[in-house]
Order: structure tokens, then C-alpha cells, then sequence
């Protein structure tokens, strides 16, 4: 991932509230296993009608999603937020998210800053009178500024580091890949271990 210290962005506003991870993406794209290509896939029901908001031409390159209470709600299923990621969206504004998915947001880059009510209402009826309204997130003050404007925002610490650093979780663990291999190479050979290439998941002891 690229690192995340502050984005600024046009905005697009989604009055809906309780939306669940279904409606950011059917289950019917839930069987794609890439990170790419689902931008088709985000809203697509709603999509399908041309008066929904990301069908409008004057909000197209926006890059801050402003939604309503709720968002992400329902079962996990990643690929909701690659969706969003893939549509161009890198922060997404509400008063309250998924667990999942907030954390799932936060481990795959898409910042997802919760802040209160009225903060919310504002950004909204800003947005939504001028489709060139931007709004400013940086991640170093933990802070979201709208014009003379200025909120702060609560986020986890690790969750902080990583999108800091454009890192996931695997990408961490890589950063020790010497070590792993070390440790690995002086294991002793009695131990049990997992057959490389037989697709098994079942250890057997072997020699090395």
C-alpha cells in the first residue's frame, strides 16, 4: 500500500444510514479473490438507477465519501472495501461504522474517520450545496479540516502506524523475512512441519 499521512478531496455525500456491506457489493461479486477491477461492482444495485449520487457526472473524481450513520454494517467481506478503494474513494466520513469494517477499512487503506453528529450534518449540507466542496484529512494531527473549520478524530495507534507507513499486516511479518528463513533453517528436523506443494494442512514429522 502507499503510505497515508493526509489527503485532500472532493466529496460525495451518501444519505442512507445502516448501510451493510451487501449493499456496498452484492454477494454476487463476493467471489472475486483481487483487490482489482470491483469498481463495477460498488453499489451496484443502486447504481442502476441513474439519479443515484455516483452516477451524477458533477461528482465524478470524488474522493471523500461524507455517509450516514452505520455504514458497513452486516457480515465481513473485504472486497467492500476494495470496491471503494477501486472507485478512487481514500477516506470515508461518518458518525458511526461496522466493527468489521472499520477495521477491515484501516488494514486495507481506506481511512475510515468517525466523527460526531453535528460535524457530520455540516460536511454534509456543505458538500451537497457545492459539488467542489473539499475537505482535508491528515492523519499526523489526526485531524479534519473543512475551510476555517477543524475537528480531530480518535483512531487506533497500529491501525495509525501501519497506513503511516503503507504497510498491512502481511507486508509487517515480511519485514522479518530473514529472521523467519533463520529461525526456519535451524529448526530442529524431528519437530513436526506442513508438506510444502501437497496442498495439505495436516503436519507430519519428517526429516528436513
Amino acid at each position: 500500500m502507499e503510505p497515508f499521512s493526509s489527503h485532500t478531496g472532493r466529496t460525495v455525500v451518501l444519505r442512507r444510514s445502516n448501510v451493510d456491506t451487501d449493499q456496498i457489493i452484492p454477494a454476487e461479486f463476493g467471489k472475486r479473490i483481487s483487490r482489482h477491477g470491483l469498481s463495477d461492482a460498488l453499489f451496484a444495485r443502486w447504481r442502476k438507477d441513474p439519479a443515484f449520487i455516483l452516477n451524477s457526472k458533477e461528482h465524478e473524481g470524488a474522493t471523500v465519501l461524507i455517509a450516514d450513520t452505520n455504514f458497513g454494517t452486516g457480515s465481513s467481506r473485504e472486497q467492500a472495501v476494495w470496491a471503494l478503494r477501486e472507485w478512487g474513494f481514500a477516506v470515508v466520513v461518518s458518525t458511526r461504522f461496522g466493527d468489521i469494517f472499520h477495521r477491515n477499512a484501516l488494514r486495507n487503506g481506506l481511512l475510515a474517520v468517525v466523527l460526531p453528529d453535528e460535524a457530520v450534518a455540516s460536511l454534509m449540507d456543505r458538500a451537497e450545496a457545492d459539488p467542489a466542496f473539499e475537505i482535508s484529512v491528515d492523519l499526523t494531527k489526526c485531524e479534519v479540516a473543512a475551510g476555517q473549520d477543524r475537528w480531530s478524530f480518535s483512531i487506533d495507534e497500529r491501525a495509525r502506524w501501519l497506513l503511516l507507513n503503507g504497510l498491512d499486516t502481511i507486508e509487517v511479518t515480511l519485514r522479518d523475512a530473514a529472521d523467519i528463513a533463520d529461525y526456519e533453517r535451524s529448526r530442529p528436523s524431528w519437530l513436526p512441519e506442513i508438506p510444502r506443494g501437497s496442498g495439505s494442512t495436516q503436519a507430519r514429522a519428517g526429516t528436513r
